[in-house]
């Protein structure tokens, strides 16, 4: 049983009102039929997908329109009543469950792709549809997201803008900040911000989409993104390589970066312990056994012949020079299999007991070293210190197992992995975002100053602080 994260963490409830029988009355006139009260209804709203943190919300609504999310959060602000915006619930950090009763938002039914233009590759679609839908409604007419990530089939498009996700596609597409173009918000007074802006170049005045752009859902509800969708790749391939040490990892991402060139879309690296847990706990086979690292790279290109030319160069030289033990490239049938060992290593560490997450930036040279130091901190307390991540752009996953929960266990990883991190310049949050788990570190990543502007913003466009209470920023000491 997940112990209610309000006693984990012994946080104080903000005085906000709570909800009652005046306030279901209205939201069942405004939505009949789409308003879930009930403790077994409510429940899987209210757990968080590692199980790790749990609110105790009485009442989620689905709204279906921008109008509705208008008028619930317009009768939110105006009654003082908290709502925690909630799309596919895949978050890490704990940023979409409520910390105490907060109504829950969600936007599972605000699911309709709104237009796509074949010309210019722009998508505009509702916060609530699901990622791998969109990705197979883009690929019909030969267009891709331009973001994957390992939850696909369940994350929403809008929670993935609002916690700014980054993914297996970030080396190739870059981060969502530069492919959304436009978003349709709805602040905490239930005012509607239409910049839904379909263009690739407009440069009047402040670029207002970037400031809900990992917010988290802090400052307003994201219902609609305007997104711009790369073409399919004619050409996909995927090489599985093992390397004999983490220093050669780096070695051959730095070659095959020069000899992959424009075609390189993702460079992933795994040790062993985690391909051991994913096969298993998944029974998933890898292609390349008995090294302590692997590295997974993606090629995406116009012309299948030229690219396997290229990647077949890089493999002969990265074999013939000692950097790969052991490599394959994937044949269509083996690709799906090769990649899921990767998106699927989240899913094989929930089969180990307790997970301790930490996704964190750094430099890409000391990116294991973390893994090594904490080994050796914790020892024989911790079940599995493992380590895997995004080489092109120094995002490491560190993940730390243990059979349950243990308060000692926390305090010997934290602060010190996020200590170790600052000492190196890095970011406590590479792709997660800082949610509930992580507020109280972002100092560890941004001046004072830049924490207390969030904290104008956040004064200025919520000024009752309704919009997912708790999470994000840090609590003023």
């Amino acid at each position: 049983e997940v112990v209610p994260t309000r006693e984990r963490y012994a946080v104080r409830r903000l005085p906000f009102c709570r909800p009652g029988d005046r306030d279901l009355a209205f939201f069942e006139r405004l939505m009949p039929g789409r308003v879930v009260t009930g403790e077994e209804e409510v429940k899987p709203y209210n757990v968080d997908w590692l199980k790790s943190v749990r609110g105790c919300s009485q009442l989620v609504l689905k709204p279906q329109t921008t109008a509705e999310v208008s008028e619930v959060l317009r009768y939110c602000h105006e009654r003082n009543l908290a709502v925690t915006p909630q799309g596919g619930n895949t978050g890490l950090v704990g940023g979409s469950v409520p910390v105490f009763d907060e109504i829950i938002l969600s936007t599972a039914l605000m699911n309709r792709i709104i237009s796509f233009d074949s010309v210019s590759g722009i998508l505009v679609c509702q916060a609530g549809c699901v990622l791998e839908r969109l990705n197979e409604y883009l690929e019909e007419q030969g267009f891709i997201m331009p973001l994957d990530l390992g939850a696909k089939g369940s994350c929403h498009i809008g929670g993935n803008v609002a916690t700014n996700a980054g993914g297996l596609r970030l080396l190739r597409y870059g981060s969502l900040r530069g492919t959304v173009l436009g978003l349709e918000v709805v602040l905490a007074d239930g005012s509607a911000l239409d910049c839904l802006a379909s263009l690739r170049k407009d440069n009047t005045g402040y670029d207002l989409k970037q400031l809900f752009i990992g917010s988290e859902g802090t400052l307003g509800v994201i219902t609609a993104v305007s997104i711009l969708c790369p073409q399919k790749p004619k050409a996909v391939n995927l090489a599985f390589l093992g390397c004999e040490s983490f220093a050669k990892v780096l070695e051959t991402f730095t070659t095959c970066r020069v000899m992959l060139g424009e075609i390189l879309s993702a460079c992933e690296f795994m040790d062993e312990k985690c391909m051991e847990l994913v096969e298993r706990h998944l029974k998933l086979s890898r292609p390349v056994t008995g090294t302590p690292f692997y590295v997974l790279i993606e090629t995406s290109g116009s012309n299948s012949t030229h690219d396997e030319e290229k990647l077949n160069n890089f493999l002969e030289q990265a074999t013939a020079s000692g950097l790969v033990i052991d490599g394959t490239v994937a044949t269509d049938d083996k690709k799906i299999k090769a990649s899921h060992l990767r998106e699927r290593i989240t899913e094989a560490l929930t089969h180990e007991g307790y997970v301790y997450k930490y996704d964190i930036s750094l430099p890409v040279g000391k990116l294991y070293d973390l893994v090594t130091d904490m080994r050796a901190r914790l020892g024989h307390r911790a079940k599995n210190v493992v380590g895997y991540g995004h080489l092109g752009d120094g995002n490491l996953h560190l993940n730390i197992t243990a059979e349950s929960y243990s308060h000692s266990l926390l305090e010997a990883i934290e602060p010190f992995v996020y200590e170790w991190t600052a000492r190196c310049s890095g970011s406590v949050s590479a792709e997660h975002g800082l949610g509930f788990k992580k507020k109280q570190f972002m100092e560890y990543s941004k001046p004072s100053g830049a924490v207390a502007l969030m904290r104008r913003f956040k004064a200025m466009l919520d000024p009752r602080g309704i919009l997912n209470p708790y999470k994000m920023l840090p609590e003023s000491s």
